[in-house]
């Protein structure tokens, strides 16, 4: 029975939804770490701390996600991405308990013309795509209760992310430029802690699952529903082609997720889209 859990990367835009979310489900005892209070990368830090805290659970929210800046520090994108979720699922199965590993859509080169499903092949283009593959190869391979979910285009009111940058640009701006054709789903941070959640109160069931909203859009779609809702009206939002807009890591073409897996196995329905965007604007947008 799950009754103590540990929230790594707690300062985070999922680790922030959580800490909120936990006041909800109040049957357990949280501990909410980032790296100050516990360092990840450190494997006897990461023992002892779950030991001596008798931790049950560990959702890991902790990832370097700096895409771009991943191509020149990879030593540090593998630490953080690669090694430190194995020494938290090898820290929790010695106490007989279980990981929910968070991970993403760039572990697939987004090829495909149809939605990912949990048995495609992973096919990471990017150093940070590669780095959360081998993530998930090392948890899974550690812990026998492990749930690893990958996610696409994650957005809060907290932290740094696409939804507060088309604010903040659209304001300062008169026109911008916004790639049309990547297609994939956002996701709102507060729908995946309240999807962790029904893990967590369902019971553990070993696998990996994909979770996004509901939907599918491009990212210059997804910016022009971002003012249309913000009520911006003095930009002008341009479609630009991917080669318009040059960037170091290579970004999928298409990774929008099938969540089948996760909807049946835990009975949860998703959030379409724009709904969770509205939520989230009516915090952002006073």
């Amino acid at each position: 029975m799950i009754k103590r859990i540990l929230i790594t990367g707690c300062n985070g835009q999922l680790g922030n939804e959580m800490q909120l979310k936990c006041k909800d489900h109040t049957q357990y005892e949280y501990f909410f770490t980032d790296v100050f209070e516990l360092d990840i990368t450190d494997k006897k830090a990461v023992a002892d701390f779950v030991r001596l805290n008798e931790i049950d659970c560990i959702v890991n929210c902790a990832a370097y996600t700096a895409v771009d800046k991943a191509e020149d520090n990879g030593l540090t994108c593998h630490t953080l991405n690669s090694l430190a979720p194995g020494y938290l699922a090898e820290a929790v199965e010695e106490r007989g308990g279980s990981i929910i590993h968070i991970s993403t859509d760039y572990v697939f080169d987004g090829t495909s013309h149809l939605p990912y499903n949990e048995q495609d092949l992973p096919c990471p283009n990017s150093v940070y795509g590669k780095t959360k593959l081998e993530g998930e190869q090392n948890v899974a391979a550690r812990c026998s209760h492990t749930v690893i979910i990958r996610t696409s285009w994650l957005y809060s009111s907290f932290g740094n992310n696409f939804v507060k940058t088309m604010i903040r640009l659209g304001r300062e701006r008169e026109s911008l430029g916004v790639v049309f054709d990547q297609i994939g789903t956002p996701t709102y941070a507060r729908d995946l802690a309240d999807c962790i959640f029904s893990v967590i109160n369902h019971g553990i069931v070993p696998g990996t699952y994909h979770f996004s909203n509901e939907g599918v859009i491009s990212w210059y779609d997804f910016a022009k529903a971002i003012h249309r809702i913000a009520g911006i009206t003095t930009c002008d939002v341009r479609p630009l082609h991917t080669d318009e807009y040059p960037a170091k890591a290579p970004r999928p073409y298409f990774s929008v997720l099938d969540k089948s897996k996760i909807k049946r196995t835990y009975s949860i329905s998703i959030p379409y889209w724009e709904d969770s965007l509205r939520d989230c604007l009516n915090i952002l947008v006073q």
